[in-house]
C-alpha cells in the first residue's frame, strides 16, 4: 500500500486491537495497538504484506482502547531488554520507531496468547486469513478504483508524457494489486478487463523502475 493514491481503507468503529507482527527477514518485531490494524501496518511499511511475516502475526481483539492499552503496556514493560532500533525503512513518521523487539518473538507471543485466553478475547494467530477478510469485504471498492487510476495513466500517456505523476499512480495500483495477491485473491476477477490488461501489457513496470531509482 502507498500513501499516495491509497485504496480505500475503514476503520472498525468502537473496537481496539493489540497486534505482534514479525519482521520477515530479520529476528525483530513490531507490537502495539489500534483501532485500525490495517491502516496502522500500510502506514509503517509501504508493502507490509511483505515486510512482515504475516504468518506469524498475532491480533487480539481487546474490544476497548482502555483494554488495548493496558495490554500492550504489559507487553512493553516485560520485554524492556529486548527494545531495539527500527529499520531505515520503517516509516518514522507513523511512529513505528517505537515499540520494536528483538529477539522476543517466542516469548512475546506466549505472553499475548496467555492475555487472551485468561482475559477470554479473541486471538488471531496467522495475519493472512484476516487481511483476506478485510479485503474481500472492500473488494467491490477495488474496481472503480483501479479504473479512476488506468483512465488517468491513459490520458496522461496521451496528453502529458513524461509526467512523474504516472510512476506514482502506477505504483499505488501495483502495490494494492501485490497486496490483494499476497491475500490470496484473484485480482482479474474485480477489476475491469483494461485494468488486467494494464496489468499484464503496460508500461507500468518501466515506470516503476523508473520511479525506483535515486
Amino acid at each position: 500500500m502507498t500513501e499516495e493514491v491509497p485504496y480505500p481503507r475503514f476503520a472498525t468503529r468502537g473496537r481496539a486491537f493489540v497486534y505482534v507482527v514479525p519482521c520477515r527477514d530479520e529476528d525483530l518485531l513490531k507490537l502495539g495497538f489500534s483501532r485500525d490494524p490495517f491502516t496502522r501496518f500500510s502506514t509503517l511499511h509501504r508493502r507490509f504484506y511483505e515486510f512482515f511475516d504475516l504468518d506469524r502475526g498475532l491480533l487480539v481483539d481487546a474490544e476497548r482502547v482502555a483494554a488495548a492499552r493496558r495490554i500492550e503496556r504489559r507487553l512493553i514493560e516485560s520485554f524492556t531488554e529486548h527494545h531495539a532500533m527500527a529499520p531505515l525503512v520503517v516509516r518514522a513518521a507513523a511512529g513505528g520507531h517505537t515499540e520494536l523487539y528483538r529477539g522476543a518473538y517466542a516469548e512475546v507471543a506466549s505472553l499475548l496468547r496467555r492475555i487472551a485466553g485468561d482475559e477470554a478475547l479473541p486471538l488471531q494467530e496467522g495475519l493472512r486469513p484476516w487481511l483476506r477478510e478485510h479485503l474481500i469485504t472492500r473488494a467491490d471498492l477495488l474496481h472503480d478504483w483501479s479504473l479512476r487510476i488506468v483512465d488517468t495513466l491513459d490520458w496522461g500517456r496521451n496528453n502529458a508524457p513524461g509526467d512523474p505523476d504516472a510512476a506514482r499512480l502506477a505504483r499505488a495500483l501495483l502495490d494494492t494489486w501485490a497486496m490483494f495477491e499476497a491475500a490470496g485473491i484473484d485480482v482479474h476477477a474485480h477489476v475491469p478487463a483494461s485494468v488486467s490488461q494494464w496489468y499484464e501489457h503496460g508500461e507500468h513496470r518501466r515506470l516503476f523502475q523508473d520511479a525506483e531509482r535515486p
